[in-house]
C-alpha cells in the first residue's frame, strides 16, 4: 500500500512514481500508465494558480486527499493533491490512464464498451469506468477511503510528454506515460 507520505512530495516526482502502480476503487482497479503534474506556482493550468476554491480545497486537506471535479460540465476527473514536506509547494497530480486489472466486466458495463483498452483510456473514461464522482472528494489516504494506491512493479519505461487537453502551460513536459502502451489517452510524441 502507497502511504500518505508518498505525496508529500512534488507533484512531478509523484506524478513520475505513481506510473506502474495500481489504484483501486472497490472491485475495480488498474495500472497506471499515464499521469498529468500540476503546480501551485507558475502554472496557468492548474486549479490551485486560478481558481480560489482550490486554494482553499488545498489549504484545508492534508497530502494524498483526492480532488475530484467536473470538468466542462461533462466528465469527473480524479486528482490526488500533493504538498512538498521542504518548500510547502502544493500540486495535484491528475490520473489520465490506467491498464484494467479488476474488476473488468463491471467497468465494461460502466463504460458500454467491450475492448479493454478502452475502459480507461483518459481521465474521463477512467473515473466512469471506476464509479468515481463527486462523493470521492476530499477523501484522503488518511482515513479509509473507497481507493487505493498499490506499489507496483512495473517494467515500463516512462517518457515525459506534454500535458494535453489545456490551452495554457501548454510546453510543460508534465505528463508521464508508460511509452507505447496502447491503453493512454494520446501516444507519446503525439501532444
Amino acid at each position: 500500500m502507497i502511504e500518505p507520505t508518498f505525496f508529500e512530495r512534488d507533484a512531478l516526482a509523484c506524478a513520475r512514481d505513481l506510473i506502474g502502480c495500481e489504484f483501486v476503487h472497490g472491485t475495480t482497479g488498474g495500472v497506471i500508465i499515464e499521469t498529468e503534474a500540476y503546480h501551485e506556482y507558475g502554472d496557468e493550468a492548474c486549479h490551485l494558480f486560478t481558481r480560489p476554491s482550490a486554494r482553499e480545497f488545498a489549504a484545508k486537506h492534508p497530502a494524498g486527499t483526492a480532488y475530484v471535479y467536473l470538468n466542462y460540465g461533462m466528465h469527473w476527473l480524479t486528482n490526488v493533491l500533493c504538498i512538498d514536506a521542504n518548500s510547502g509547494e502544493k500540486g495535484f497530480v491528475l490520473l489520465r490512464a490506467l491498464h484494467p486489472s479488476r474488476g473488468i466486466s463491471l467497468m465494461k458495463e460502466r463504460r458500454s464498451k467491450e475492448k479493454k483498452r478502452d475502459l480507461c483510456s483518459g481521465p474521463g473514461k477512467l473515473t466512469s469506468a471506476l464509479g468515481i464522482g463527486p462523493e470521492q472528494h476530499g477523501q484522503s489516504t488518511n482515513a479509509a477511503m473507497t481507493f487505493k494506491f498499490r506499489k507496483g512493479n512495473s517494467a515500463f519505461e516512462i517518457v515525459e510528454d506534454r500535458r494535453v487537453g489545456i490551452s495554457k502551460a501548454v510546453n510543460l513536459p508534465w505528463r508521464f506515460l508508460a511509452k507505447d502502451h496502447p491503453g493512454v489517452s494520446v501516444a507519446y510524441g503525439r501532444a
